[in-house]
């Protein structure tokens, strides 16, 4: 279970209610709820003094916080605190760039790996005198990247990554695409770039959790495929974003009992399937405690979720002769057909295709 955190989204919307506004980050983390905050949002990417801005709200922003000199850095102090307080208890914190509103982009690769180097510096594994959160490290970063070109991005991936190769710790790489496939944005990024993990925003789009039970508007399954078979790291996870109140979205919220069943089916059809997104914490917690009830729910669907539906194709054997439409299990756990004669062909080529997830009962070899 993931939720954003830092862009009071309840408070945007209920000025009047302050005692349910975003509280600190630490509150969130008092419960096994959630199991990771991206922050909302580092929402420029070139500033004054060239350097970036966070606006978290009523939490910290350049307005009402001391900032760097000569920049619109805000000086976050009590917020590294509060990393350092979830990080102890487990949490996972990353850093989600960009957001509906951002000021972002890069106009080459170059750009985008000195980019990846200042972020690197200033909230992850690096060292500057600038550090907005002080000495908390935080956990990766998550790309909400809602307009302009995807020039660069793919670079920037790479270049933390470069950066993060060797440390102590794992450093994670997230995107928030719109479910319309392909993203407009992140697409060709998505396609070229190691993910760890997606939050597809199923809301305030015509592909929404509102449209479940819409076949030719539901396209979890065209994710799942991405993830399998195109995505460069073909173990991604894919999550439903899901809008956390009425409020949080124009559309795309449904009531807790609906979301359960959707997650809960979903879970058991898509191997790439990693759980539900929220946007955000504080709308959550003020709607009855979103966040704990779609918790509470997938933990007594039980299960690990996905498992390979049983097939009657014996499992490849190497160096093997099959005929045209032969089936073997290959790799794992897929059903492949022969397109034709072929001997010393592997599943994958264009002598055969996948059909299916299967499991067989023999060993491939």
């Amino acid at each position: 279970r993931h939720s954003y955190w830092g862009q009071n989204s309840y408070g945007a919307v209920n000025s009047a209610d302050t005692a349910n506004w975003q509280k600190s980050l630490a509150f969130y983390c008092q419960d096994d709820a959630i199991d990771v905050f991206p922050m909302a949002f580092l929402n420029v990417f070139f500033g004054p003094g060239g350097e970036p801005s966070l606006n978290l709200a009523n939490t910290c922003n350049p307005t009402d916080n001391a900032t760097f000199s000569g920049t619109n850095l805000p000086i976050c102090t009590s917020v590294g605190t509060d990393i350092q307080t979830c990080q102890a208890k487990g949490k996972i914190i990353t850093l989600s760039l960009g957001g509906a509103t951002g000021s972002v982009g890069f106009s080459s690769d170059s750009q985008a790996e000195d980019f990846a180097d200042t972020i690197w510096n200033l909230f992850l594994g690096g060292s500057s005198s600038t550090r907005p959160f002080g000495d908390a490290v935080l956990d990766g970063v998550d790309l909400d990247i809602e307009g302009g070109s995807s020039t660069g991005y793919a670079a920037f991936i790479n270049r933390i990554q470069s950066n993060a190769a060797g440390a102590s710790k794992k450093y994670y790489i997230t995107g928030a695409p719109q479910c319309v496939y392909p993203d407009a944005s992140l697409g060709g990024v998505l396609n070229t770039a190691s993910f760890d993990a997606i939050y597809v925003q199923f809301y305030n789009n015509p592909c929404g959790l509102q449209n479940f039970n819409e076949a030719s508007n539901w396209d979890f399954g065209i994710w799942d495929n991405w993830a399998r078979t195109i995505s460069p790291n073909p173990n991604v996870k894919v999550y439903i974003g899901a809008p956390a109140s009425s409020s949080a979205a124009g559309t795309g919220y449904v009531p807790i009992s609906t979301l359960q069943n959707i997650a809960t089916q979903m879970r058991k059809a898509f191997p790439s399937f990693g759980g539900v997104m929220l946007w955000d914490a504080s709308q959550a917690y003020a709607n009855d405690r979103y966040d704990l009830a779609i918790k509470n729910a997938l933990v007594a669907a039980g299960g690990t979720g996905f498992t390979f539906p049983a097939c009657s194709a014996p499992a490849f054997v190497s160096g093997s002769a099959y005929n045209a439409g032969s089936q073997v299990s290959y790799q794992g756990g897929h059903l492949w057909t022969a397109n034709w004669w072929t001997e010393g062909d592997t599943p994958g080529g264009e002598s055969s295709i996948s059909r299916q997830p299967c499991v067989s009962s023999g060993m491939e070899s």
